[in-house]
């Protein structure tokens, strides 16, 4: 079978069956390290951890993105 094959068939799929299925695809190529991926996943729980105990606070995040465009693009 090849891609152009599974491409038709795969967008016959649920909307949630190709999500399922893009993030298994995706996962298939990520290469990081295992220990990589458990710092960046204990660095987001304690900084929700943080925000919840109000220790940090959060930005509008377009807000925010088109502020350092600005600042930058000059």
């Amino acid at each position: 079978m090849n891609a152009a094959t599974i491409e038709k068939e795969a967008l016959q799929l649920t909307e949630v069956e190709r999500a399922v299925l893009a993030d298994r695809l995706i996962e298939s190529l990520d290469h990081t390290p295992s220990e990589l991926k458990k710092s960046w996943a204990d660095e987001a729980n304690s900084r929700l951890d943080a925000f919840q105990k109000g220790e940090i606070l959060a930005l509008d995040g377009p807000k925010t993105l088109n502020a350092l465009k600005s600042r930058f693009q000059k």
